[in-house]
């Protein structure tokens, strides 16, 4: 289905396909339905049920700050960008800093990107394996060619259109086993009276400690900055506001995406109180049915639907289409990035149309083969909201770091920006390559919500009792890690930021301030009311270029 799509969308306006100018023609509609899919993945429809199974609700309370990252993406990041009309967010810290500045924000999201992907490729290989026995190794390159294909062929029409027929796949394959969960077990009112009887029903966990994974300040304010991030300067997210006709119709974009997603998420976490509702008393994973709790879904509904041909598939359907939809929508941005930011701007000689358009062809493949490869280090790591939150994070919290330092801090340099943007990925890599290290090595672990086996067959729980009584090895008292390695991962965004921006500002105001007087189109509307010496605005004349005039 999608490569048809893909043929009827296929590049027409060479390079242009790829980007935004030609695009103010598609409906509104067709965003606002499948925004939501490009950014709920199969990490989350995988990873999120898992995260209920296994640590309780408190998780859920991220839909908190949904409306908040709203509000401020709509009022303080999506005005800047829609009035420069810029091809990609990156363009922005070469007219706001110079040419340095917007090469490591480049290069920064091209780093987020391939790793963010692999993880989105693994997803949809696991489901599929779980429920055909096939090895998730051959399922992974069809994956990957599928979704070249059509991001090739068709360009950024072509990823606007299948995802919102894969959103229609998705959303009914998720309706399907929520309706047939709850009538399984019980209804609503017994899978949550087996929820809270097991402990996994807890909101609003008010402790300030910022070493525990998961509390409600955690959830929150972590992921108020994750998704700020995500959504305010991402290239994917700019690239979509800024095909729509108008700003307000942006706005409107912006509101229906918080909304989608909320509700997206809300049904991937009941969805987690439906796994356990069925297993609360035979743990899937200690009774050793699946290997890891990523697994749960996938074993839940072939539990659930194997007597009804053709919903395993739905499902297995569905994840395949949140996967593809985010894959397709990281490669076409991390195309548009490459091309503008990393190749345009050497290029002496203008490339044609044509030419254009099979550069990015090619670099479409090629970024394309390189996540497939590194697919098989995805294995190796924890579960998959944690690794893909604190992987994230190593480029997220200093991307919002550098642009809010360029739109909130007239004063800020260039030599800031850059510096303030190299200490916080460093640190944060540092941070989360460390803590991902002593999760390996058994040092840090966090407490999961207890589980049960004694509903269990009568001749497994006799040769699990025996392994109990008598273990293998004798347990070890462990030293407890450096502090910043038990720092939760939703903080790792903020962190990043704060840095981002704090050193930022030190280093601006230690190398003499920044030299050139800021355009006001540079700047968030948000502290507009407090500059001093305004000039008046000519809108008749080209802002970029005019800012590139006074920038010399």
């Amino acid at each position: 289905m999608e490569g048809q799509i893909s043929k009827i969308y296929r590049l027409t306006d060479g390079n242009l396909e790829y980007l935004r100018t030609n695009l103010k023609n598609i409906p509104i509609l067709e965003y606002l339905k499948n925004d939501p899919l490009g950014y709920i993945s199969g990490i989350s429809i995988l990873g999120m049920p898992a995260e209920i199974y296994t640590y309780g609700t408190q998780f859920w309370m991220i839909i908190t700050s949904e409306g908040l990252v709203s509000i401020t993406m709509a009022m303080a990041y999506l005005p800047v960008f829609y009035k420069l009309q810029i091809t990609t967010s990156y363009e922005y810290l070469n007219l706001r800093f110079n040419q340095t500045v917007r090469l490591l924000g480049s290069i920064m999201f091209l780093m987020k990107m391939m790793l963010y992907i692999p993880i989105v490729i693994y997803v949809p290989a696991l489901a599929f394996s779980q429920v055909t026995g096939i090895n998730l190794h051959l399922v992974t390159p069809v994956v990957c060619v599928v979704c070249i294909f059509y991001t090739t062929l068709g360009g950024l029409k072509a990823v606007v259109w299948t995802d919102t027929v894969q959103t229609v796949v998705m959303v009914g394959a998720l309706m399907v086993v929520i309706t047939m969960g709850t009538i399984n077990g019980g209804g609503f009112a017994e899978v949550w009276k087996r929820n809270k009887d097991g402990g996994r029903i807890d909101f609003f966990n008010l402790d300030w400690d910022p070493t525990i994974r998961h509390t409600f300040w955690t959830v929150s304010i972590g992921n108020y900055f994750a998704w700020l991030a995500s959504c305010s300067i991402n290239q994917a997210m700019v690239q979509r506001c800024l095909a729509m006709p108008s700003l307000a119709k942006a706005h409107v974009t912006v509101g229906i995406l918080v909304i989608g997603i909320m509700m997206l998420v809300s049904m991937c976490c009941y969805m987690g109180l439906l796994i356990f509702a069925a297993y609360h008393k035979c743990d899937p994973v200690t009774r050793g049915a699946i290997l890891k709790s990523d697994q749960l879904l996938p074993y839940y509904v072939m539990d659930i639907t194997s007597s009804l041909p053709g919903l395993p598939g739905l499902f297995v359907s569905g994840v395949f289409s949140a996967a593809l939809s985010s894959m397709s929508t990281g490669l076409n941005s991390m195309t548009g990035v490459i091309f503008e930011d990393l190749i345009k701007p050497y290029i002496k000689k203008p490339l044609s149309e044509a030419k254009a358009s099979f550069l990015m062809k090619v670099i479409v493949v090629i970024i394309g083969t390189i996540c497939v490869a590194m697919v098989f280090l995805v294995e190796k790591m924890g579960a998959l909201i944690q690794a893909s939150g604190s992987l994230g994070a190593i480029t997220a919290g200093p991307l919002l770091g550098i642009f809010s330092l360029g739109m909130f801090f007239p004063s800020a340099n260039p030599l800031g920006a850059l510096v303030g943007g190299i200490v916080s990925g460093s640190l944060i890599t540092w941070i989360s390559i460390g803590t991902q290290l002593q999760m390996a090595k058994g040092l840090i672990r966090f407490p999961q919500k207890p589980v049960s086996v004694e509903g269990c067959p009568a001749s497994w729980i006799t040769e699990y009792l025996n392994l109990a009584l008598h273990p293998d090895s004798t347990p070890k008292t462990l030293e407890p890690p450096f502090v910043l390695y038990r720092l939760s991962y939703m903080y790792y965004t903020a962190v990043g930021c704060l840095t981002a921006i704090i050193v930022g500002i030190i280093v601006s105001y230690l190398s003499g301030r920044n030299q050139h007087k800021v355009h006001r189109d540079l700047l968030s509307p948000v502290i507009h009311r407090f500059l001093k010496d305004e000039e008046p605005v000519d809108n008749n004349v080209n802002i970029v270029e005019s800012i590139k005039l006074n920038n010399l």
